[in-house]
């Protein structure tokens, strides 16, 4: 079975959706056989790159809130994260462009295939959401990337460069073909589409039906019937 995410390193619910799913997969009983694979997505391509302003003050403006209302939003989505066992740090995250930590997400797939990809994927979200630190900077990325087992020389060749840059585009587009409107967005199977960071136990039910359909059982009608066995016939 295939699980394929889109998300955002700096979307609150794709953290919280990450652990759901997480949690789900720890009672499959199938989850050896799951390949997860994230891709990306990009909130808003536009942030800078060199962030000059909080995300509090980012969504106090965008939803003409005043910054007392912005504060309240971002309690909230804390107490639901501290659920999952995510303590965000929320007021002191910076609104920034992600797409260099998307590129080294890639990366970590191409060296390292869906392991080390998921490894760099939860030291990026940790790295904004608990630690609230810039992960547009190239330092603190490079940082980040080689504590979670990528190679520094590539880290550094992928940073001074645009590769990966059409890989993360492709994503992007995907999901819009999909009809995604937001992250986190989860396919199983290239059949099952679920949107948003359901709860666990949504998560666990369409993982067993994704399974079912996957892998039927066969139906046995009837009654047992006269038969042969290894130890011969009855007759």
């Amino acid at each position: 079975m295939k699980i394929e995410i889109w998300s955002d390193v700096v979307c609150p619910w794709c953290y919280i959706g990450k652990r759901r799913i997480e949690n789900a997969l720890a009672e499959f009983g199938h989850a050896d056989e799951v390949e997860v694979h994230w891709r990306s997505y990009e909130l808003d391509p536009g942030a800078p790159t060199e962030p000059t302003q909080s995300t509090s003050v980012m969504l106090a403006r965008k939803y003409g809130q005043s910054p007392e209302g912005a504060k309240q939003m971002q309690d909230r989505v804390e107490a639901v994260a501290a659920e999952e066992g995510l303590i965000y740090r929320l007021s002191e995250t910076l609104h920034l462009n992600t797409v260099d930590a998307h590129r080294l997400i890639h990366l970590a797939h191409a060296e390292g295939g869906n392991d080390l990809q998921g490894r760099v994927k939860e030291a990026l979200l940790e790295a904004y959401f608990t630690q609230a630190r810039n992960v547009a900077d190239p330092a603190v990325l490079r940082e980040v990337a080689v504590a979670a087992d990528l190679d520094g020389a590539r880290v550094d060749e992928v940073l001074a460069s645009r590769e990966f840059e059409a890989e993360v585009r492709a994503d992007v587009e995907q999901a819009q073909a999909y009809g995604a409107t937001g992250v986190p967005f989860f396919v199983i199977d290239q059949k099952y589409g679920v949107s948003g960071a359901q709860p666990t136990e949504v998560f666990t039910q369409v993982l067993e039906q994704a399974w079912s359909e996957s892998h039927p059982t066969l139906q046995t009608v009837g009654a047992d019937g006269e038969a042969c066995g290894p130890d011969g016939c009855a007759i």
